[in-house]
């Protein structure tokens, strides 16, 4: 089998979410070869992460993007989504979500142009966002935020934008149902999925499904790491609640101001 039929028969997988026995139909392959090359394209574009996943970049004080230009020095934004996994049944109940589902939180960290940065998939559903955070903050090669920078995110977390996490899940319909895989199959998946997606966002943009998603979300209106160069803590920091708070109160006024000229 060459390259370009391996790369076919894994995107057709993780784009439509098909069996193996569907693909080995379609391909004429047996079911053993289709199962080893999927394996094989999986591990090669999970060696890639460095080159896939984004660098932060902060948002610098002269930025004119209407969106993101009160968030000087923001690196981009963190949320947590869940994705349904296949496990064994004495593992369901630390899996299954308040929504009654068998899932896995993803704790994913995108940047302002919807390029995922970091991304933990394995936790089980009931886990708390909080405790994820604490894992991806306190792993060995994890989550790092440097002092003096700042990732925006939802009320479940401790003191974002989801739109990366809708567009994955449009684009790989394997994120969207019940996974056939077993769950440490389905976390590198996930892992990959958000790679792949990088590396579209990094040759197109701006495609139809990032249009969609653009235009629901306006109809909806959406001390002691003094020593450190990176936080090594996420309780509530009253200083980060108080600049939240100014600045809500700025970007207020400033609207209140623009709306009576």
């Amino acid at each position: 089998m060459d390259v370009e039929e391996m790369v076919a028969i894994f995107l057709h997988i993780i784009s439509h979410d098909v069996k193996n026995r569907i693909m080995r139909r379609q391909f004429a392959r047996f079911g053993e070869t289709v199962s080893r090359q999927v394996n094989v394209v999986l591990n090669a574009i999970l060696c890639q992460h460095e080159l896939l996943l984004k660098k932060p970049e902060p948002i610098l004080g002269d930025s004119t993007d209407s969106r993101w230009k009160w968030y000087k020095n923001c690196l981009g934004a963190l949320d947590g989504t869940y994705i349904k996994v296949n496990v064994l049944a004495s593992d369901r109940p630390r899996y299954r979500t308040r929504k009654n589902e068998i899932s896995t939180n993803v704790l994913g960290v995108v940047s302002p142009d919807m390029h995922f940065i970091y991304v933990l998939p394995g936790w089980e559903g009931s886990a708390a966002d909080s405790r994820v955070l604490r894992d991806a903050i306190f792993r060995t090669n994890g989550f790092k935020v440097p002092q003096g920078y700042y990732y925006l995110c939802d009320a479940w977390y401790p003191n974002g934008e989801e739109r990366a996490f809708g567009l994955l899940k449009g684009r790989w319909a394997i994120l969207r149902g019940r996974s056939y895989y077993a769950v440490e199959i389905q976390c590198r998946i996930i892992l990959t999925c958000c790679l792949l997606h990088n590396l579209i966002r990094r040759e197109m943009p701006m495609g139809p499904l990032e249009h969609a998603i653009l235009e629901d979300s306006d109809n909806d209106n959406e001390d002691d790491d003094m020593n450190s160069d990176f936080y090594t803590h996420i309780e509530t920091s009253n200083a980060w609640t108080t600049w939240r708070d100014n600045l809500a109160r700025e970007m207020f006024e400033q609207w209140l101001g623009n709306r009576h000229t």
